[in-house]
């Protein structure tokens, strides 16, 4: 197959988190199968025009916020100038509304949609625009078929009305060849907690300073590393300061892979109080490494969590919950090993290979059935 992907990052944008990492992980994969992929992103200050990742030629065009108008302009160029078999789109901002521009087969990837967990991020124009450009998503792209990350996904594409035969669900998968439990790296000796993604409201890290601030007031000694970044990070350091935390919160800001790994084997779990996610890959990467998690109970990270299994699901936003989730693990170092290992085990299940098979196979079958149908219509 000769496949034009469009995402509005690609996996060396520095805002790149999850949606990134699972487009490549599965689409690299398929290159080496002898598929060729084409991905047209958007750009960044300084960003090469052209790239090749994992095999992938990838396009750069506009920015963060002009990629709407440009990215389709560069897809209509694509088509005019090349012949492609099919079209797959990795819904996980604004939808481009691709089958517009082509009537070739579209195969749309959605790890999440917003709905209206947009109005605590964005601004109310901004929030209204992914809001409205959301529920358009059934009446556009009817014809297309769609791929799920998670059960919790495909709920919610059904709720908006879209055919519960039109969607597959393809959990992602995990390189627990990479994140691997390591005798030599052992857990941190003070309690600690850690926080790997973007640094964005919807992602509800207030919510674990709050608790943090909780078991402070009661005596009981934590730390909490965060890592990554976004354009939320100076409202939580001030808050952090405000909670009078400094001392037990450290900001990390980006880390390569090899210092993430080390710090995900080091933590007694990781945390994840997010509001929706389309399925949490930060659990299942800690869970490779033996680390349990604690997060919300929220769409697709009640997923790629067991609770009481791999770690410990909580009400979203209920601070005093999850203080209470983080000080059983610190009464409680046996939990951290008993659910680590059951962790593990559960991440053993998972695989970037199984991913890329699963994907390959709805692809080919829907390109077939696809240029049938328009062989059917030519007679």
């Amino acid at each position: 197959m000769k496949i034009l992907a469009v995402n509005w990052l690609d996996l060396n944008n520095p805002q790149a988190g999850g949606a990134e990492i699972h487009f490549f992980e599965i689409f690299g994969r398929l290159v080496e199968r002898g598929h060729t992929v084409v991905q047209v992103a958007s750009g960044w200050d300084g960003a090469p025009p052209k790239g090749t990742i994992r095999g992938i030629e990838v396009r750069r065009v506009g920015g963060r916020h002009s990629f709407a108008l440009k990215g389709r302009r560069a897809l209509r160029q694509a088509l005019e100038e090349e012949s492609f078999d099919v079209v797959v789109e990795d819904i996980n901002k604004l939808p481009l509304f691709v089958p517009t521009i082509t009537r070739l087969p579209m195969y749309v990837i959605v790890p999440h949609l917003f709905g209206t967990t947009a109005f605590k991020e964005a601004s109310l124009p901004i929030a209204g625009t992914v809001w409205v450009a959301e529920l358009m998503i059934p009446r556009v792209y009817r014809g297309a078929v769609f791929h799920a990350i998670s059960d919790s996904t495909r709920d919610d594409l059904v709720e908006r009305g879209i055919r519960a035969s039109d969607i597959t669900v393809i959990f992602p998968g995990v390189d627990s060849d990479w994140f691997v439990p390591d005798q030599a790296t052992p857990r941190a000796e003070t309690p600690t907690f850690l926080y790997v993604g973007r640094l964005k409201r919807y992602k509800g890290i207030d919510t674990i300073l709050e608790a943090m601030a909780m078991l402070r007031g009661s005596g009981v000694g934590v730390e909490l590393q965060i890592v990554g970044r976004g354009d939320d990070s100076d409202r939580l350091q001030h808050l952090t300061h405000r909670l009078g935390l400094s001392d037990s919160v450290r900001f990390l800001g980006f880390v390569d892979e090899e210092k993430k790994r080390n710090l995900l084997r080091q933590a007694w779990a990781v945390v994840f109080p997010s509001a929706k996610e389309g399925w949490g890959i930060v659990n299942v990467e800690a869970a490779a490494c033996g680390t349990p998690a604690i997060a919300s109970d929220s769409p697709g990270l009640r997923e790629s969590v067991r609770d009481g299994q791999t770690g410990i699901l909580v009400p979203h936003g209920n601070a005093p919950a999850f203080a209470q989730a983080l000080e059983r693990f610190v009464a409680r170092p046996d939990l951290v090993t008993s659910l680590g290992r059951n962790a593990r085990q559960f991440a053993e299940t998972l695989s970037w290979d199984r991913a890329a098979d699963l994907t390959e196979a709805h692809l080919l079958e829907f390109s077939q059935s696809a240029g049938n149908r328009q062989k059917e219509r030519g007679h």
